[in-house]
C-alpha cells in the first residue's frame, strides 16, 4: 500500500481525490486548514506556508498530490493570493525533496494562459489550446500557477523528482450539473474559460494515473472534458465571442473542447468518462 498525502483534501475537488485514492487501496492523509464534512481518512491541520509543518505532514509519504490553494484571483487580495499559492507549492516540493519523495502532482490551471482573469481582454491565439500556447497572465492567480510550474521544473532538475502539473479546466462536481441549463445556450457566459469543464471524478482519476506513471520528468498537462459546457457548437461560440480567432488546429465540427487534453490522454492513458450531456437535458 502506497501512502499518499493530498493537500486541500477537504475542498471541492480534494474530497473527490481523497475518495478516489482511498477506494483504490492507497493509504491517504489529508492535509488542510479545516476538517472535511465526511472524513474517510486521517486529516492533519497544517499551515503549508510553514516549511516545518509541511515536513511533518509529508513524513512517511511516498507521493504527494498538492491541491491546496487560494482558488481564484478575487477571493483574497492579489498579494495574499500570490504569496500563499507560490510559497505553499515551494514548501511542498522542498519538503518532498528533503524527505526523498519521488512523485508529486500539483494543481495548475487553465488560468495560467491569462484569458480567464485578464484585465485587458484577449482571446486564444489558436484553438484548441494545447500546452504550447503562450501563458500570458495579467493577474496574481494565473501568475502563481506559472511560477509553480517553473518551481516544479527546478525541483525536477535538482532532484529528479517526477512532478506533473495539471492545468485543470473549470472543475465541476456532479451536483453542479443541475445549474447547466441556466447558461448552456448563452455564449457570453463562461467565455473567459473557453467554456471548459472537467468532472471531479475524471480529475481524481488523472491524479492517480499521474502518480502511478513513470518517466514523465516535470510536465504540464491540460485537463478538460472532450466537449464544451455549452449547447452551442464550438465554432459558433468562437464566432460570437472571439471572432478574431481563425487558427483552428482541429476541424471543430461539433461541440469539441477548446482546451485540448490530448497530451494527457497519450502520456497517462487517460480518457474522461463524465460528460454533462449524460446528466442534463439539452433542450
Amino acid at each position: 500500500m502506497t501512502k499518499v498525502v493530498i493537500t486541500g483534501g477537504s475542498g471541492m475537488l480534494g474530497k473527490w481525490v481523497v475518495k478516489h485514492f482511498v477506494e483504490h487501496g492507497y493509504e491517504v492523509v489529508n492535509v488542510d486548514t479545516h476538517r472535511p464534512v465526511d472524513p474517510i481518512c486521517r486529516t492533519i491541520i497544517a499551515d503549508l506556508n510553514n516549511l516545518g509543518e509541511v515536513y511533518g505532514a509529508l513524513s512517511g509519504a511516498e507521493a504527494v498530490v498538492h491541491l491546496a490553494a487560494i482558488p481564484a484571483a478575487h477571493i483574497k487580495t492579489s498579494e495574499v493570493t500570490f504569496q500563499n499559492n507560490v510559497m505553499s507549492t515551494y514548501n511542498i516540493l522542498e519538503a518532498a525533496a528533503g524527505l526523498g519523495i519521488r512523485k508529486a502532482v500539483i494543481a495548475s490551471s487553465e488560468s495560467s494562459y491569462g484569458i480567464v482573469f485578464a484585465v485587458n481582454r484577449f482571446g486564444p491565439q489558436y484553438v484548441p489550446i494545447d500546452e504550447s500556447h503562450p501563458q500570458l497572465p495579467q493577474d496574481s492567480y494565473g501568475l502563481s500557477k506559472v511560477v509553480n510550474e517553473l518551481t516544479a521544473d527546478m525541483f525536477h532538475r535538482r532532484t529528479g523528482m517526477q512532478i506533473v502539473s495539471l492545468r485543470l479546466g473549470n472543475v465541476i462536481d456532479p451536483a453542479s450539473y443541475e445549474r447547466f441549463p441556466s447558461f448552456i445556450h448563452d455564449p457570453a457566459q463562461r467565455d473567459r474559460i473557453l467554456w471548459s469543464y472537467i468532472d471531479t471524478r475524471d480529475a481524481a482519476e488523472v491524479c492517480q494515473l499521474a502518480i502511478e506513471a513513470e518517466g514523465l520528468g516535470s510536465v504540464a498537462l491540460n485537463i478538460a472534458s472532450e466537449d464544451t459546457s455549452m449547447a452551442v457548437k464550438s465554432r459558433e461560440l468562437l464566432a460570437a465571442r472571439y471572432p478574431e480567432v481563425v487558427d483552428f488546429k482541429t476541424p471543430l465540427d461539433g461541440y469539441e473542447t477548446l482546451l485540448s487534453s490530448e497530451k494527457a490522454k497519450k502520456l497517462l492513458n487517460w480518457q474522461p468518462k463524465h460528460k454533462w450531456r449524460d446528466y442534463v437535458k439539452c433542450e
